[in-house]
């Protein structure tokens, strides 16, 4: 694919990220940067399709979107799957699947630009940082007329860019495409010198109940351990693959990600991975998962062996804060869902998406609907803040 606008610049899509170089890839995505995000590395997307959590026959076959130069530079990219199912997204478009195909259209495949498994907001159109602001933005614009040429050629229902920043999300919205909203709930650190100082921003009841949860989840007799980096063995990882497995079959009924995805995060990007591991005796128990980024720590994948009250709250949330403050992060990430974390710290911000729909008709309607859903989604917002743990002004 070539741009007419700028004969210097070509478009062309890859079916690997293994035939991206690791180093053109991370000088576009940021790695450079202070809040570096850990999910757009060219380690993190080839620990998922070397190890087959991401692949054709899972249901994500990579089309990433490159753009170089006359010399061949890599000046932008995005990276996009070819999907024959809505697994792994974390913006829920089942139902607009099943209206289209009761009106007699094919939803699948489509073209989802995303991180797979990770519902993380973060750079899609991802430019080279040495740019400046105009060339970001044609690029930018490039990389989003290529993926929708590229929807076109294939006859695709549909296009999704999911957890973009919310700037890219206002370029693709000029560009035609339906902007959508949701939201995730994430602790902010406000200079917190401990963990005390933190909860001396709480009301009192909410600063009690903390205290309680704290101390029941610590009075089971499992020692929770921060493991980080060459701290994690591929025991480790063999006891946390099972929770992890565990976890999945009882929420989604599989599991995204292969055992050896972990044993390849451990050795492409160690220096990301923290993982919160009970154990009980010798025995580990239970483990939660985190990457770290330049100024946030993300919570991913939680699992346990054993069902104790407050040990998820204590590994996932609790101990999530005591790393950031403990490593002057700003913010910590605590995945997907879940109203019950905005009584512990953890408040309601927007998350972003983009969507475009190839049928007009079908696209009204899709239209409609987020119209009214990102009206009520901001409200809700707006009234979750109100019932924050913090003291009141």
């Amino acid at each position: 694919m070539n741009d007419e606008r700028d004969a210097s610049l070509t478009a062309k899509i890859v079916g690997g990220i293994d035939q991206i170089p690791a180093a053109a890839w991370d000088a576009c995505g940021g790695q450079d940067q202070s809040n570096a995000n850990p999910f757009v590395r060219h380690a993190f997307f080839s620990a998922l399709e070397d190890s087959g959590s991401v692949a054709a026959d899972a249901g994500w076959q990579p089309h990433h979107v490159v753009i170089e130069d006359a010399s061949g530079r890599v000046m932008a990219v995005a990276p996009l799957y070819l999907k024959s199912h809505s697994y792994g997204e974390y913006v829920f478009d089942w139902g607009w699947a099943q209206a289209y195909e009761r009106a007699g259209g094919r939803y699948y495949p489509k073209l989802q630009c995303a991180v797979p498994f990770t519902p993380v907001t973060g750079p899609r159109l991802m430019t080279r940082s040495d740019v400046d602001a105009g060339t970001r933005a044609e690029l930018q614009t490039m990389l989003i007329a290529s993926m929708v040429e590229l929807a076109r050629q294939r006859r695709v229902s549909s296009l999704h860019v999911t957890f973009p920043t919310e700037a890219e999300q206002a370029l693709m919205t000029t560009a035609g495409f339906l902007p959508r909203i949701g939201e995730q709930y994430h602790w902010k650190n406000e200079s917190y010198a401990s963990f005390d100082d933190f909860l001396n921003a709480l009301s009192s009841r909410k600063r009690k109940n903390i205290r309680k949860e704290r101390e029941k989840a610590n009075a089971h007799g499992v020692e929770i351990k921060t493991l980080v980096g060459a701290d994690i063995k591929p025991a480790h990882w063999d006891a946390f693959y099972g929770f992890y497995t565990s976890t999945s079959d009882r929420k989604w009924g599989q599991a995204y990600l292969t055992r050896e995805f972990f044993d390849l995060l451990s050795h492409r990007m160690g220096d990301a991975v923290v993982l919160m591991m009970g154990f009980a005796g010798d025995r580990a128990v239970c483990g939660a998962i985190n990457l770290k980024g330049g100024d946030t720590l993300f919570g991913r994948n939680w699992g346990a062996a054993i069902d104790l009250p407050m040990l998820h709250f204590e590994c996932c949330y609790y101990r999530a804060i005591d790393f950031a403050i403990d490593h002057k992060l700003a913010w910590v990430e605590a995945g997907a869902q879940g109203q019950h974390k905005i009584q512990r710290g953890y408040l309601p911000r927007p998350t972003y998406s983009a969507h475009w729909i190839a049928d007009p008709g079908f696209r009204r309607a899709v239209q409609r609907f987020l119209d009214e859903e990102r009206q009520a989604v901001a409200q809700h917002i707006e009234a979750l803040e109100e019932f924050g743990p913090f003291k009141k002004d």
